[in-house]
């Protein structure tokens, strides 16, 4: 019999089992160490999100989308909303000083990217595990250096991916179209790649940029180029022959 949601349960279990690791460790490494690790990171999410980025097709609708959904992110307040809502959780929690730091940056970088669209969604439909088995094991060891230089707020972004990955788990019959529109997928991946180059800036300290913001362009990366599709072939149909 086939298991749901076990990858999910996977992937959360190992976000805390790394995360543990690096709180324990965070008491005997070096501020010092710990700054040079977060830099470490920083360069790889940075290259991780370039890697990403260069498989969009069309990289007018990743800049449209980023653009837009930057707008709209901003209009709707997310960055500041999601700030509050890790605010409160800290004061219920405990927690640094970087408590929402920790908790934003790896929930977005746990939760962006076609290994958690992919994994969800084989794991959904057909109970199987095996990207989300290689995704529990990279989330785990980065969830070790994270903690030790983040703090508590990474443990807690296990929640987040407990409840992200199982809703995407939930939804896989209704996403499984969007999984085999290749060019939709490439768009997405595109995003999710800006969106990393984000985080890596703001990990290696080179620049903060709100990445929270721009979530709303990976809804209207894959949605217009859905649109552009079936406007290509209506325009098709409606040809002479």
């Amino acid at each position: 019999m086939q298991t749901r949601f076990l990858g999910t349960i996977l992937n959360t279990v190992a976000v805390i089992v790394g995360s543990l690791i690096g709180l324990a460790f965070a008491n005997v490494l070096p501020a010092s160490w710990q700054s040079v690790a977060l830099t470490g990171l920083g360069l790889v999410t940075f290259i991780l999100g370039v890697k990403m980025a260069l498989q969009s097709r069309n990289m007018l609708i990743v800049a449209g989308s980023i653009a837009v959904g930057g707008i709209l992110g901003a209009a709707l307040g997310i960055s500041p909303a999601l700030a509050s809502l890790a605010e409160q959780v800290r004061h219920s929690v405990g927690g640094g000083g970087r408590f929402t730091e920790g908790l934003l940056t790896t929930t977005l970088l746990y939760c962006v990217g076609p290994m958690t669209i992919m994994g969800c969604l084989q794991d959904g439909l057909e109970g199987k595990i095996d990207i989300l088995a290689m995704k529990s094991l990279l989330d785990g060891i980065a969830s070790v250096f994270f903690a030790a230089a983040l703090g508590v707020g990474v443990l807690v972004s296990a929640v987040a991916v407990f409840i992200v990955q199982g809703a995407l788990t939930l939804l896989a019959k209704r996403l499984s179209k969007l999984a085999d529109n290749e060019e939709a997928m490439a768009e997405l991946t595109g995003v999710g790649g800006a969106l990393l180059l984000c985080i890596g800036l703001g990990l290696a300290e080179i620049k903060h940029i709100p990445t929270e913001t721009y979530l709303p362009a990976l809804i209207l990366a894959p949605v217009a180029v859905i649109i552009g599709q079936r406007w290509g072939n209506r325009q098709a149909q409606n040809r002479p022959n």
